[in-house]
């Protein structure tokens, strides 16, 4: 029995349509009972949620949630909408997979959609005073509606859970984040260790943690709203500015998903550029990983030796795309321009020059018993709450969950390659830092297959001036450097995205630190927030 069967058992009247997944459309109230069934059906299995999106379809208020299944490799896609635009309400899927409590509130943030039996229905990025709901069509964005305010008045210490009664109606309960009693302490959003503006509530006992409540939105501009007035190729420049550390992997991603709509075939040299690229930004990133570790535990000679490393490759960058951080190198149909013809020489000398150097990397801070007393044992995160929060990429694979989307859903050239999935089982600080540093020589080991092998041929397919995508849903996702960055998008056939979403690779990361940093002490909380690695401006789209 197949999949679709199986969901018409469960839910008989549910709606489906197919594109590259199959997509089944439920009414809300039977949206929990399915979503349950799908999760624990041993046939089925759909432990994962890959990317949970809110919808306004103007009459209606909704989602879409991806799904996959790591025991089968299945994947479906289940909707479901409320008519009432005045109190939308839906059931929650957070009490099935953990992934969905943030992406649940961020909804409820941006679409005004409250889900029942969801622990803490709160905004997540805006205010709490904030008035209307940015992703919504029908959004008021006049200033005098919410106007700059530089006071903070807001009421943090409480939230609300909703319960459907017996008799049909909608109970409020409210719930105490932190009581009076309890010592709180701010990490962030001004602090070195949150790598950026995110703010961490600690409650602690001595210096013992016992909850920590995230706290987003210090640094929100709106990307997502942004690019419903845009075309296509004005929508590629955002996604190197959200995780800046995986420009290229961010931008590949919404560039494929593009040329799935448009049913571009793109030329095999660009394959090779693109996946070399991103191989090239992946070392970038987990050089800087290494480099901030080693910060934020007080081996300030490693931090530079990271750096100075991490230079090259943006000297790689800048000869080819004209910039070292915000690159705008992919473009839909191909790449801005041929590769520099200095670049094929001073990749070939640095991935060379590289793996030597990671020994004295080893020897000055792997070896180190101080970094392994911080390291060893701290922020376990096991198998199953990585896959149910959803923690791709390295820090899921230190918890032995072997999800890299280059093995999983191969795309570029990755097919044509050798290379290991780098998977530790500990799940703790020091398997996150391993696998990182572990990626790095196989990044080195995709290349040298690579850098002598790239074909002649066109850099760019020529499109028309105006790109539309036919009407219907896309899914695209990369292995970024801090895991699976994904793309949805929602077309009516215009010129411009009726919905773009994009799958934070960050968002699961914060998501975790309570879980696995409560009961540490405060100063574990700095190891496992530089080990998990999330960088702000994706969390914050």
């Amino acid at each position: 029995m197949n999949i679709k069967e199986k969901i018409i058992q469960i839910v008989p009247d549910a709606q489906f349509s197919e594109q590259e997944i199959l997509i089944a459309t439920v009414p809300a109230e039977h949206f929990h009972t399915l979503a349950e069934r799908l999760h624990s059906d041993e046939d089925m299995q759909f432990d994962f949620l890959q990317c949970m999106t809110g919808m306004d379809w103007g009459e209606s208020l909704g989602v879409i949630c991806h799904l996959v299944s790591t025991v089968h490799g299945h994947r479906v896609a289940i909707k479901t909408m409320t008519g009432d635009r005045e109190n939308p309400e839906l059931p929650t899927i957070s009490d099935i997979w953990k992934a969905a409590e943030l992406n649940e509130r961020e909804i409820y943030d941006f679409f005004g959609i409250r889900f029942i039996n969801h622990p803490d229905m709160r905004r997540l990025y805006l205010r709490s005073d904030w008035v209307g709901y940015p992703l919504r069509k029908d959004y008021n964005s006049d200033e005098s509606i919410n106007p700059l305010r530089m006071t903070n008045e807001e009421t943090i210490d409480t939230t609300e859970t909703l319960h459907l009664t017996s008799d049909g109606k909608i109970e409020s309960e409210e719930n105490v984040i932190f009581d009076e009693k309890e010592y709180v302490i701010n990490v962030g959003p001004q602090h070195p260790a949150t790598h950026g503006v995110l703010r961490f509530r600690v409650s602690l006992a001595g210096e013992t943690v016992k909850k920590i409540d995230v706290n987003c939105g210090y640094i929100h501009r709106g990307i997502e709203k942004l690019c419903e007035g845009l075309t296509y190729p004005q929508t590629l420049a955002f996604t190197d500015r959200l995780d800046y550390l995986a420009a290229h992997q961010n931008r590949h991603a919404l560039c494929m998903c593009i040329e799935k709509g448009m049913g571009i075939e793109v030329p095999e040299r660009v394959q090779y550029i693109r996946t070399i690229m991103d191989e090239l930004q992946r070392i970038d990133s987990h050089l800087l990983f290494f480099s901030c570790l080693c910060m934020d535990l007080g081996a300030l000679t490693a931090f530079f030796y990271g750096f100075r490393d991490r230079e090259k490759i943006l000297d790689i960058f800048e000869e080819t795309c004209g910039g070292r951080l915000i690159l705008n190198y992919n473009t839909i149909g191909g790449v801005q321009d041929d590769i520099h013809p200095n670049f094929v020489k001073r990749v070939k000398d640095f991935i060379a020059y590289l793996p030597p150097v990671l020994e004295e990397y080893h020897s000055l801070f792997t070896g180190n018993i101080i970094a392994q007393q911080r390291l060893k044992g701290i922020g376990v995160l096991s198998r199953e709450d990585a896959i149910s929060f959803g923690v791709t990429g390295a820090s899921g694979r230190a918890s032995g969950w072997a999800n890299d989307v280059r093995k999983r859903t191969p795309y570029g050239v990755y097919d044509k390659v050798d290379f290991k999935e780098i998977v530790y089982t500990e799940g703790d600080s020091f398997a996150r830092y391993m696998v990182r540093m572990d990626e790095i020589l196989e990044s080195i080991h995709i290349i040298e297959q690579l850098i002598d092998n790239i074909p002649e041929g066109p850099f760019q397919v020529k499109t028309k001036p105006i790109i539309r995508i036919p009407e219907g849903s896309y899914y695209a996702s990369t292995e970024a450097s801090r895991g699976e960055f994904g793309v949805y998008i929602e077309s009516q056939g215009e010129k411009s995205p009726y919905r773009m979403k994009f799958r934070s690779t960050g968002l699961p990361l914060v998501s975790v630190v309570d879980t696995i940093a409560s009961g540490g002490k405060i100063a574990d909380l700095i190891a496992i927030g530089a080990t998990l690695d999330y960088v702000v401006p994706d969390i914050d789209r």
